[in-house]
């Protein structure tokens, strides 16, 4: 059985959860991330995560370039699944598991994304069915949305909202996030 990193305490109420669902490896890759959510419930009524949005939740964390997380970036994604799924079912006002294009912009908002309407309207085009976004969708977007920005913002030395990128360099912020 894999033992917590130093200094973190076997008391952590996620850590039985996370050392039964990361073996004895004391990693999670994205086909035991999408088992062990599912079996959490943390998706609710909602659809359970598609693999596609597991490899990309990993992919947010993987600071080792692993493609696995160990329990200190299971736990922030626990906790960051949790303030998306709040702020989710605080849009989802008719409960349909869905969000429109008006709610998605308005949850977008309590992170403090300020997107145009012409890239909120290419964000609901990549992640909507008939312009709705399920949860699983949602998810998909916060993580892109949140690499995205901060590649960015590691470029926009002076802070005015530009940043040039090289050709290669693009490709490889698009690919990542």
């Amino acid at each position: 059985m894999a033992y917590p990193p130093p200094g973190q305490p076997t008391q952590d109420p996620l850590w039985p959860f996370f050392s039964h669902v990361a073996g004895a490896d004391g990693q999670i890759d994205a086909d035991e991330l999408q088992r062990c959510l599912t079996q959490s419930g943390i998706s609710g009524s909602y659809q359970p995560f598609s693999k596609e949005t597991c490899v990309i939740m990993i992919n947010m964390l993987d600071r080792d370039f692993s493609g696995q997380m160990g329990f200190t970036e299971f736990k922030e994604l626990w906790g960051v699944l949790n303030q998306w799924k709040t702020t989710f079912m605080t849009f989802d006002r008719d409960r349909s598991g869905t969000v429109e294009p008006h709610e998605l912009q308005q949850a977008l908002t309590t992170f403090g994304y300020r997107l145009s309407p012409q890239a909120l309207a290419g964000v609901v085009r990549r992640f909507s069915t008939n312009s709705k976004i399920g949860f699983d969708q949602f998810v998909g977007l916060c993580v892109k949305l949140r690499l995205a920005t901060t590649q960015f913002q590691a470029r926009d030395t002076q802070r005015n909202g530009t940043a040039t990128f090289a050709y290669d360099d693009f490709i490889q912020v698009v690919m990542s996030a």
